[in-house]
């Protein structure tokens, strides 16, 4: 029988390069797909070249006049530079824009000094409700000297970020106490839990925008009126709940039962339980879901033109009605989608960041 020996002091050799794996062997490895990748990236520079000529070479900048857009091939960003205000505040008074100017840099400072989870203390929610009840505050104004400007003069990104807001902040703590209750072990709980859940669910947000639009005015009392911009945010809340309840539902599912027997065995109350083991648990297992819903609300808001706001969509589409002017509708709903794509692609990215700070720390 031969022995075979390894000498300890034996250089290792390091694991054959499959060239199979390679850019190159993906892209060029075989007939068809060097004709996939050449034709790919010939459309691509086609593409690529056309844009550039629309929105660079034959472009008409900022300073120049709405004659210019009409003559010009190519993009109209003069258009952009002079409706910039309109897009972003809708019609709120000129001389008092510097106010949702300022309530657009409070939300955002919030938001990302909330993002991280050193700032997921009782100060940082007072610190938001404090700073939201003063951003309507300053908004509606009529305090201090401030004109005041009704709601229906609110336009552009602070009704965005306002409404998507509230309908978040507001409705995950109901939608934590519907997932509670429709998981609990209280039949009337369970039971209207379950029927909310389901009724809102079950309807699209737009009628329920009418309901807060149409139908609620006429079930109040005789001379009673609810402000617009609270029966869009009552909807947007109630309608995020339901939806965030189901995704936290998914998440408490989740949970081996020896976690709650463990909690049980070491004498934790059902509250200390809850808020100590099976929260924080559930709501990491279902970071990426919520994410999609939070997406999903914050493009929602855009419906809320029905019972009469202006959001930051809304307001793109007033501003191309000057007759001065043409319609750029490629230019202005492309500035409002590039607004849209990174609130929300910042927040997808955020999500992944979490996810792999918890994993590591389950790991460890």
């Amino acid at each position: 029988m031969t022995t075979i020996s390894i000498s300890p002091d034996a250089p290792a050799r390091s694991a054959p390069i499959d060239r199979r794996d390679s850019a190159m062997h993906r892209l060029f490895g075989t007939a068809v797909s060097s004709v996939a990748t050449v034709v790919a990236l010939g459309l691509g520079l086609y593409v690529l070249s056309r844009f550039a000529d629309w929105s660079l070479i034959n472009a008409v900048w900022p300073g120049e006049s709405g004659a210019m857009c009409r003559e010009a091939t190519g993009a109209c960003w003069a258009f952009l530079g002079e409706k910039l205000n309109q897009i972003l505040f809708g019609i709120y008074p000129p001389a008092q824009q510097w106010r949702p100017a300022l309530v657009c840099a409070f939300i955002l400072f919030m938001v990302v000094m909330s993002l991280n989870p050193r700032q997921w203390r009782l100060r940082t929610a007072v610190l938001w409700l404090v700073g939201m009840a003063g951003s309507l505050a300053l908004m509606q104004g009529g305090w201090f000297g401030l004109e005041r400007v009704p709601t229906a003069s609110w336009g552009g990104l602070p009704v965005t970020l306002l409404l998507a807001v509230c309908a978040l902040g507001i409705g995950m703590p109901l939608g934590i106490l519907l997932a509670l209750a429709r998981r609990g072990s209280l039949p009337v709980a369970r039971f209207i839990a379950t029927c909310v859940i389901e009724l809102i669910r079950g309807l699209p947000l737009i009628s329920l925008l009418f309901m807060a639009s149409i139908v609620l005015p006429i079930m109040l009392p005789a001379g009673m009126t609810i402000d617009s911009l609270l029966r869009a945010g009552i909807a947007l809340t109630i309608f995020s709940a339901a939806y965030l309840a189901e995704v936290i539902r998914g998440g408490l599912q989740s949970l081996p039962v020896g976690q709650l027997e463990a909690s049980r065995a070491l004498g934790l109350s059902w509250w200390q339980m809850t808020r100590l083991v099976v929260l924080p648990q559930a709501m990491r297992k279902v970071i990426a879901p919520l994410t999609n819903t939070a997406i999903v609300m914050i493009k929602n808001t855009s419906l809320v033109l029905i019972v009469g706001l202006f959001d930051l969509l809304s307001s793109g589409r007033a501003a191309l009605t000057d007759p001065a002017w043409p319609t750029p509708y490629v230019e202005t709903y492309f500035f409002i989608a590039a607004i849209y794509f990174c609130i929300c692609f910042g927040l997808s990215r955020y999500s992944m960041w979490l996810e792999r700070r918890f994993k590591k720390g389950d790991l460890r």
